[in-house]
């Protein structure tokens, strides 16, 4: 009886280990520890069936792009007095006076932080207003240093935004940026808490030509032993993201380190920062590709400066797919719809499995996050408690209809206050919060993106799920042994079969109830088109999808907008389903993700209006449907 016992367990540990690769099983010397005394067999594995888990149950909550003061163009914006520790102690839960006057403080802490802020005259500001003698030993350095004094911010902005623009460093200043380098490690490492608290380190590299949003944040798995070894590298040293993967292999080849780059705000890009050929107009080969996808293995998809998941003419058929959308460039010129598919995560994986098909390698294979890219030092990404991209947007009764630019920079028209998003927040599924398992979380892209509610996402694909394991108490055991999470690849196919997906949402305890979740697949057919489809596959309410993988239905809506409060009185505090892929084609290369909607909730817009009782014009939205995107889930033929 024994020993078929002991053999049931091998089978099934042997199961187990084929479906996920990450179970741990302790049976194979349980057969030298057997006995038969009371009839009891005793094993050298644990009565515990936690004792060799090895997958990430905790979801840890954080921003991985927020600037200080010490960010050039926030410090000539406002934020006089908001530094990095500052942003710190926000992030953690303190309460902070902003620049107007108020109180202000999160609903609940973050788990990390990264103060990304720009590499190109990182921390000049605060050095020059303290009068620094290094900060002022250049030419430009004293000009800026005269002229902040006098209170003539403009004037520095727009010489700091020429400079920038034509990739020339005025300052030049070598030793000031290696001093200021060193502070900002210092800064992280006061913070950081392994298992409280983790301060990442990192910094915002920013290349902008010709309106080109191509930004990335920096961010190292080390601590100052390794990242103090090398200055940041910034848009002033290339424009070319080549040139910054160039820089951050050079740094892993000296140190022994790690470190990624996130790229963000593509809808800001023209269309380059997904686009097809390099910057300097070659086709991707497979070496960019594999280089970028080394680097580049997330991506920001929301933030205050709009959505990047897709784009309403890119996704017709996607009736949620107008949100928090922005039509143009960095520099306030519309972007032209040819070029849109280069600046929109959706349509980026999709021309990922096309290039994968003709080099070999997939340079767009990259999971999401969401950030919120403040400058006023607050991580602040939800809808009752925003308070601007920069600290001349703190909460008034009049921001709504302020130009995001100042006035005189050319750019008030395009830009006007009220069509920020309060959006979002990084979530990664990881052991312990520490340096080190945040970052290979991210790089093995097990990541996903909110625009501010802190919903719980799980998303598992493999080829055995079944009706009722999304019903099942441990639901993340039964997807990590069953199949992959959020950002793997599927493993091989068995023969006959379609993919399943297991996918669950839990609401935001605080938050929204949740209205769907649904599931975004993209594919290129075997003549090389490239198709996506929107399929609902967990409603709320009771409603019914419908043949085609749709429910038209509309959750409805409780918001009262004069009073800027809603009821869950509709909605589903949790949502959970097994899918199956009903159009799988084996030869077609394909990727799924999760979109997971709230019920509709008032927009910050809406709170301002009731806080100060002020009437805005109908072209200001004042409901918001906040989401959460999933990383994707590959199959490849």
């Amino acid at each position: 009886m024994v020993r078929r016992k002991i053999g049931r367990l091998i089978r099934g540990c042997a199961l187990l280990l084929a479906g996920s690769g990450l179970a741990v099983c302790a049976f194979a010397s349980a057969a030298s520890n057997e006995s038969e005394e009371g009839g009891v067999a005793r094993s050298s594995a644990s009565y515990s069936p936690y004792a060799g888990e090895t997958f990430p149950r905790n979801v840890y909550w954080g921003d991985t792009h927020v600037h200080s003061s010490w960010s050039v163009d926030a410090g000539n914006m406002g934020n006089l007095r908001i530094g990095p520790n500052e942003a710190f102690r926000f992030a953690r839960g303190e309460t902070l006076t902003a620049h107007n006057g108020q109180k202000l403080r999160l609903k609940r802490p973050l788990d990390f932080l990264l103060l990304s802020d720009h590499a190109a005259y990182l921390g000049v500001l605060p050095r020059l207003d303290a009068g620094d003698a290094l900060a002022r030993s250049t030419e430009a350095g004293e000009r800026w240093y005269q002229l902040r004094q006098k209170g003539e911010m403009l004037a520095v902005f727009l010489e700091f935004a020429d400079s920038f623009l034509r990739g020339v460093d005025i300052i030049a200043n070598e030793r000031l940026e290696r001093a200021v380098w060193q502070d900002v490690i210092e800064n992280a490492e006061r913070h950081n808490e392994p298992g409280l608290f983790t301060a990442f380190i990192g910094y915002e590299w920013t290349s902008s030509a010709k309106g080109e949003n191509l930004h990335r944040n920096v961010v190292f798995r080390d601590g100052p032993d390794k990242t103090g070894q090398l200055p940041p590298f910034s848009a002033l040293d290339s424009f070319d993201p080549e040139d910054l993967w160039r820089h951050l292999d050079h740094y892993e080849t000296i140190t022994g380190g790690r470190v990624l780059a996130i790229p963000h705000n593509s809808n800001l890009s023209a269309g380059q920062m997904f686009s097809v050929e390099t910057r300097d107009g070659r086709p991707i080969d497979r070496a960019y590709a594999e280089m970028r996808s080394r680097f580049e293995p997330i991506v920001e998809a929301t933030q205050y400066k709009g959505d990047s998941e897709t784009h309403p003419q890119l996704s017709p058929n996607d009736e949620f797919a107008d949100y928090e959308t922005w039509d143009t460039n960095i520099g306030g010129s519309v972007t032209p719809p040819e070029k849109l598919p280069g600046g929109y995560v959706r349509s980026a994986l999709e021309r990922g499995l096309d290039l994968e098909a003709q080099t070999g390698a997939n340079p767009f294979k990259f999971g999401l996050i969401g950030s919120s890219d403040s400058h006023s030092g607050f991580a602040a990404a939800e809808e009752d408690n925003f308070w601007g991209k920069f600290s001349e947007a703190e909460a008034s009764a009049t921001r709504w209809k302020d130009p995001f630019w100042p006035e005189g920079s050319g750019n008030e028209i395009e830009y006007l206050e009220w069509k920020m998003a309060a959006s979002g927040y990084a979530a990664i599924w990881a052991k312990e919060n520490t340096r080190e398992a945040l970052f290979d979380a991210m790089a093995r892209r097990e990541t996903y993106a909110t625009t501010g509610p802190r919903m719980v996402v799980r998303f598992f694909g493999g080829w055995s799920f079944e009706a009722g394991d999304e019903a099942r108490p441990d639901l993340a055991s039964t997807g990590y042994s069953g199949g992959v999470p959020m950002g793997g690849d599927l493993p091989p196919m068995p023969e006959g079969e379609s993919p399943t997906f297991l996918a669950s949402v839990l609401k935001d305890p605080e938050g929204a109830n949740l209205d769907r979740i649904q599931i975004v697949k993209g594919w290129r057919t075997e003549d090389g088109i490239l198709v996506e489809q929107v399929y609902d596959v967990a409603l709320s309410d009771g409603r019914k999808i419908g043949r085609k993988g749709r429910a038209r239905k509309r959750v409805g809506s409780t918001v009262d907008v004069e009073t800027a409060t809603y009821r869950n009185s509709i909605g589903a505090a949790a949502l959970a389903t097994v899918w199956r892929d009903p159009d799988f084609d084996p030869a077609e290369r394909a990727f799924y993700y999760v979109r997971a909607l709230e019920i509709p909730k008032p927009r910050w817009t809406a709170y301002d209006s009731s806080f100060f009782d002020v009437e805005m014009p109908k072209e200001v939205p004042m409901t918001v449907q906040d989401r959460a995107y999933s990383s994707p889930i590959w199959y490849t033929p």
